[in-house]
């Protein structure tokens, strides 16, 4: 306990003397340019041509960029050659990541006469879409042991790793998927699950600062978006025709549902409007976390203008809230997957759910 306690004072009096001096030349980088957190944090949190190295704005890990020109030609060259917004060359062709205007962030053509064009199609891997590779293959790894152990053992319970994995599987299975959807719960548990893992990897990757990590995909309202449309597929898909008689023709009286449909179109609503809740929840929430961890790191930069000791008592405690939000970020990250998964199984729950005719066909018959 002794020696924990040493090495933590040992990690804060280095933190709060190498950062200040960081910071200090950081601040001195951008005295040119000026300190913009604004920019800093969605350059962060937004996408890219390339991989941000830590601790360092000038580099990036490239990635291939791969678009189609408006004249059907086809270009891929590494991101490293329109790093820092520079102008690369590809024959006739001269391409660009504008640092302003409305395709800022965009790689475009620039013609001779210096106007911007975009490409006709941009198929480019992002710093997303490697996230979201890399964010499959953790999940592939993580849950296809267990399927093997089962495999291989049967009914033995594992141990280690693959015995946390199982049971976090059984604890979603049995305590939210089972009890709410009955006898359709194997039938929809291979997604459900799927989605829960998937989630809950992909925000736990979100709070490493360097690769693999770092890429903010639950942050993202495209991935999110895609998620919900997934499980409002699933619902509509496979609903009962008890789902959709609620819908158009639900049990109330006759003046709100004709000849003017107005619980028709509630109802209607209503269940379009389930995925937009489940996109923005989750993504509202992750981006949250994200922004909060960031500009409590961005004040140590902010407070090197005043001082080496106003920066050092910055730094320390900063450091001491950053430690302590993404701490909070694990607990945030298990919840946002639990409760995105939970409120699916409800959703599919409720459009599998039988009538009162359906109940009574599939009763068995009495004497």
């Amino acid at each position: 306990m002794k020696n924990l306690k040493l090495i933590l004072a040992l990690s804060l009096a280095l933190v709060a003397f190498v950062l200040p001096q960081r910071a200090a030349a950081s601040s001195s980088d951008d005295a040119e340019g000026g300190f913009s957190p604004k920019e800093i944090i969605f350059e962060h949190l937004g996408d890219g041509y390339g991989w941000e190295v830590p601790f360092d704005h000038h580099h990036r890990i490239p990635l291939p960029v791969m678009v189609w020109a408006d004249n059907g030609t086809f270009h891929c060259f590494s991101s490293s050659h329109i790093d820092n917004h520079a102008l690369y060359i590809d024959g006739d062709y001269a391409w660009q990541v504008p640092a302003e205007g409305p395709n800022k962030g965009k790689v475009v053509r620039i013609l001779p006469d210096g106007t911007e064009q975009k490409p006709a199609f941009d198929m480019s891997v992002t710093k997303n879409v490697c996230a979201l590779w890399i964010a499959v293959l953790v999940t592939l790894a993580v849950c296809l042991p267990v399927a093997r152990w089962h495999k291989k053992h049967g009914f033995l319970a594992p141990r280690g790793f693959v015995g946390a994995v199982e049971s976090l599987m059984e604890f979603i299975y049995k305590g939210v998927i089972k009890p709410t959807l009955g006898e359709d719960s194997r039938k929809f548990a291979p997604y459900l699950l799927t989605v829960f893992m998937f989630i809950f990897l992909m925000n736990l990757l979100g709070l490493i600062v360097v690769f693999p990590g770092g890429a903010n995909l639950t942050g993202n309202i495209a991935v999110t978006l895609v998620l919900s449309l997934i499980t409002f597929f699933c619902t509509n898909l496979f609903a009962r025709k008890h789902y959709w008689k609620e819908i158009f023709w639900p049990d109330v009286p006759m003046f709100l549902k004709c000849p003017i449909p107005i619980m028709q179109v509630i109802e209607l609503f209503g269940a379009l409007t389930k995925p937009a809740s489940l996109t923005v929840r989750l993504f509202a929430n992750m981006m949250g976390g994200h922004m909060i961890v960031i500009v409590l790191t961005l004040i140590i930069f902010i407070m090197a203008d005043f001082g080496a000791a106003a920066t050092g008592m910055a730094t320390v405690v900063s450091v001491f809230f950053s430690i302590f939000m993404l701490l909070l970020d694990v607990l945030v990250s298990f919840i946002q997957a639990f409760v995105f998964t939970m409120l699916s199984t409800t959703f599919i729950g409720m459009a599998r759910e039988k009538g009162h005719d359906e109940h009574h066909a599939h009763s068995p018959a009495t004497n």
